[in-house]
């Protein structure tokens, strides 16, 4: 067995122990969900910022960026980063103070159990296939430096997330989430490190980047076409149920806005590292087929075996730290939202096993999504984007105001699913996400307007 693969193996251990740990303080489905909204800022920073920079924000970001320069930063990690710092600064305290165990509570006291069970079927399947987008990413990771079979590789990834966030629920996915974090920090700064020394220095590195490289206008392809960019990643941000719970979860308002805020800015920081890495490193590996290799193929090559080991666990951690929060959020909603409205049960400890078991049943069909699909990234994007559309526009009216009804959110998000997946799946239009939001924000008032009327006539 080679010593990168015995260090990632330790480290694979580690997880699952801090699970096992953490597991003995669960006693309650608040306790699982929630951690017993127990979350200090460090808790609540970490979990914030290794659950959104999955396996995408190296390896995607610095594909991207290899082939596009900084134009390819647009979205992650600058989109991203912003729409973070949005939930932190407009939404957090607003959230936290409903006091809900989960994102759907929102909308069931808000608007009606029907627009709550709508919003959770709405959300689930961008979930499901985003942890199953991660899941094959860990497997196509762990086959390099071993010699198992891709799914024997992604067996493992998922035996040890469900392992330790059934046991410890969000606590333990926190506490994860603090060492998977620091992993990411520790092997990117490693790797930008040697990067910059084999370049000869700072200066010296930038000045082998082709200029052009370096300059983009955000109006170079339209400032529709950014708007659609940076829509899809802040949208789908706001109403992820992966951030939501993170808030939900800390101790006080005030940790649950200053953890998310400097979660938000840590990713923008620790996400800009692959984007220097790929914009020096494309003169030292030019031609790439594949511009996602970029960043591994700079590690692999330029990483003494040490460093290495840690680079590969911040890969891994990056991918463990996405996979695991979006199962238990979107286990905590499927089953407190929908099961348990629909199949009522009769005491707390019997909600608690059943929770759980909804964890694992998602993980395993996350796992056969990524055994069996073929092109998943293109089904993250549409049923990420489909669910969102609708869901964002009911979440600003609903929080904020007290205008529009049952009535108005349904109809929003019916014409937010129905236009994204019209425009953004049919038809050549250059900004399907954007218009299907504002579609879904115009029906929203249409209605809503009706419904005040016809209260006024009563």
């Amino acid at each position: 067995m080679n010593t990168v693969l015995i260090g990632v193996l330790l480290y694979v251990v580690v997880q699952f122990a801090i699970g096992v740990w953490v597991s003995r303080s669960v006693k309650t489905v608040s306790d699982f969900v929630v951690g017993g909204r127990t979350l200090g800022i460090a808790l609540v920073t970490f979990s914030v910022y290794a659950t959104f920079f999955g396996a995408e924000a190296i390896v995607g970001t610095g594909g991207a960026v290899y082939e596009n320069g900084l134009k390819g930063a647009a979205a992650d990690p600058f989109g991203y980063g912003i729409a973070i710092l949005i939930v932190a600064f407009v939404f957090a305290r607003t959230l936290w103070a409903k006091g809900h165990l989960t994102f759907a509570d929102v909308f069931r006291d808000r608007y009606s159990p029907a627009v709550e069970r709508l919003v959770v079927l709405a959300l689930l399947p961008g979930s499901i296939f985003w942890a199953a987008a991660q899941i094959r990413a860990f497997g196509q990771v762990f086959t390099t430096i071993s010699p198992i079979t891709l799914m024997a590789a992604m067996s493992i990834g998922t035996l040890v997330v469900v392992a330790y966030s059934a046991l410890g629920g969000l606590l333990a996915d926190a506490w994860t989430d603090l060492v998977q974090g620091i992993a990411i920090v520790v092997g990117l700064v490693l790797l930008a490190v040697v990067v910059t020394v084999d370049q000869g220095g700072l200066i010296s590195a930038f000045g082998n980047v082709d200029t052009e490289r370096l300059q983009w206008s955000p109006a170079a392809d339209g400032w529709l076409a950014l708007l659609e960019t940076l829509a899809v990643p802040i949208c789908g941000t706001i109403v992820a149920v992966e951030i939501v719970s993170r808030v939900l979860a800390a101790r006080s308002a005030t940790v649950a806005v200053r953890g998310t805020a400097l979660g938000g800015l840590l990713y923008i920081v620790v996400g800009l590292i692959p984007v220097y890495v790929a914009l020096i490193g494309a003169s030292a590996v030019p031609g790439l087929d594949d511009p996602e290799q970029i960043i591994s193929k700079i590690a692999v090559t330029r990483l003494p075996t040490l460093a290495y080991i840690v680079f590969i666990g911040a890969m891994i951690s990056a991918m463990l730290s996405t996979v695991d929060t979006i199962l238990l959020a979107s286990s905590a909603q499927l089953s407190h939202n929908l099961l348990f409205r629909i199949f009522p049960v009769a005491s707390p400890a019997r909600e608690l096993l059943l929770t759980r078991l909804t964890l694992v049943a998602l993980t395993l069909i996350a796992f056969v999504l990524a055994a069996t699909a073929t092109n998943i990234k293109e089904l993250v994007e549409t049923a990420s984007a489909a669910g969102s559309s609708g869901v964002v526009v009911i979440t600003v009216f609903g929080l904020f105001t007290r205008f529009g009804g049952t009535r108005a959110a349904i109809a929003a998000m019916v014409v937010g699913v129905g236009g994204w997946l019209l425009l953004g799946t049919i038809s050549d239009w250059p900004a399907p996400y954007v218009t299907a939001v504002a579609a879904s924000a115009l029906t929203y008032l249409v209605v809503a307007f009706g419904e005040a009327r016809a209260t006024k006539k009563v």
